[in-house]
């Protein structure tokens, strides 16, 4: 297969540069020559190097079975955009290449125990031909990232994707995050599971009869898998799909603290945060020194003076110990597919969980080479569709038209 693709990139990159040389770009066939060179040189370390199947860990043999005939892109090589395949480029490309599906939303404000309110945003899909029935329409839940709302392009995807298949979505938008107003001084972090158990119960008290599952994206991956983990098979959903967690907090922080990632992430997610909350300065200086909190510089300044004192931690190491996925997966009691790339400098290689993984049946890791942060480009120009979403798409499918095939594990 590599010998193939090889002979086909370089026949067309040949053919590309003879025309070239015919309009006189280069000049002379020494300029040819080289940039030939240069391009099947490229092509064979971009084959051999950088294209490549993803790791499955999975010890269920059901499961591993299951994925290959119901979600084959999982076992499928994977080809990164050949212009911007580093980690850290497809991170920071993402936003601004992918195109952003138009999506109507119905939102849903819902109250909570502690008087405080939750942003919902519905596509209810009525227009689906597979499932014309909103009692039994599929449900998938999308849970967006630290900052993120129901507004960010990799959501819209799975909408899309979703929509695609006759599903529903409803997007968990954080407290005070998607333009509503807090009503008490309480926001979100990626250990407090409540916020996200009232949303469960919510959703599935509408729809009792209709197959639901759910999907999360970095910190809303983080969440979703410390909730499976205190509810084990105690959920009304059926599965879950969770993309680029960070599993060990403190190595993700450790990581993000490094110069280069400093300068290109942590500042900039940082100031993310603190115009997160600035709004509702007035409600939070109830109880914080805000003025202490906007200063902060890095992720773990802010957690330190904000997220764990809201949440009654006795220090920010115990916030992120009680934050980190890694502790909690060896009981998460339903299917569960998680996709890290190994080069995301917000969830290090070395920190996935591998071996705790192989320990329980439920729960199958895809690894990728390339990929960074929710990249995961794919093709020449990867705008409307990425390898992620493939994955995203293949898996809700797999779940809600074969999961009894799982479930019996």
């Amino acid at each position: 297969r590599c010998a193939m693709d090889w002979q086909v990139l370089t026949r067309e990159l040949s053919l590309y540069l003879e025309h070239q040389v015919r309009v006189g770009l280069f000049g002379s066939g020494v300029g040819l020559s080289l940039v030939l060179g240069f391009g099947v040189a490229y092509a064979c370390y971009y084959l051999s190097s950088i294209a490549k199947k993803p790791q499955l860990v999975a010890s269920n043999d059901r499961f591993c079975r299951f994925l290959e005939e119901y979600c084959p892109v999982v076992t499928e090589t994977y080809y990164p955009t050949i212009w911007c395949w580093e980690g850290r480029v497809q991170t920071l490309l993402r936003p601004f290449i992918t195109s952003r599906p138009q999506v109507q939303y119905r939102n849903e404000l819902i109250k909570t125990a502690d008087g405080g309110q939750i942003s919902l945003d519905w596509f209810d899909n009525n227009d689906s031909l597979y499932y014309p029935d909103a009692s039994t329409r599929p449900t998938v839940l999308l849970l967006p990232g630290l900052t993120g709302t129901s507004k960010e392009s990799y959501i819209l995807h799975m909408i899309h994707q979703s929509e695609t298949l006759g599903y529903r979505c409803v997007v968990f938008n954080n407290r005070g995050i998607a333009g509503e107003d807090l009503l008490t001084p309480r926001t979100y972090c990626a250990a407090n599971t409540e916020d996200l158990e009232a949303v469960i119960h919510h959703v599935h008290s509408l729809h009792p009869s209709a197959p639901f599952m759910a999907a999360g994206v970095s910190m809303g991956g983080m969440l979703l898998l410390n909730y499976l983990g205190k509810t084990g098979r105690d959920t009304p959903l059926m599965a879950a799909a969770i993309f680029s967690a960070g599993w060990n907090v403190f190595e993700s922080v450790e990581s993000l603290e490094k110069p280069l990632n400093w300068l290109l992430f942590n500042y900039y997610l940082t100031t993310c945060l603190q115009s997160s909350i600035s709004r509702h300065r007035q409600m939070l200086e109830k109880l914080f020194d805000m003025d202490l909190v906007m200063k902060a510089r890095t992720v773990r300044e802010f957690d330190k003076q904000f997220t764990s004192v809201m949440f009654g931690y006795r220090s920010i190491d115990d916030y992120y110990e009680d934050a980190s996925p890694c502790r909690k997966l060896k009981s998460v009691g339903i299917p569960v597919l998680c996709l890290n790339s190994v080069d995301d400098v917000f969830s290090p290689g070395h920190a996935i969980p591998v071996e705790t993984a192989k320990q329980n049946a439920n729960v199958a890791l895809v690894l990728t080479s390339c990929g960074g942060h929710i990249g995961f480009l794919e093709g020449i120009w990867p705008r409307k569709c990425t390898y992620m979403d493939r994955v995203f798409k293949q898996f809700v499918q797999a779940i809600f038209e074969h999961g009894n095939k799982i479930f019996s594990m």
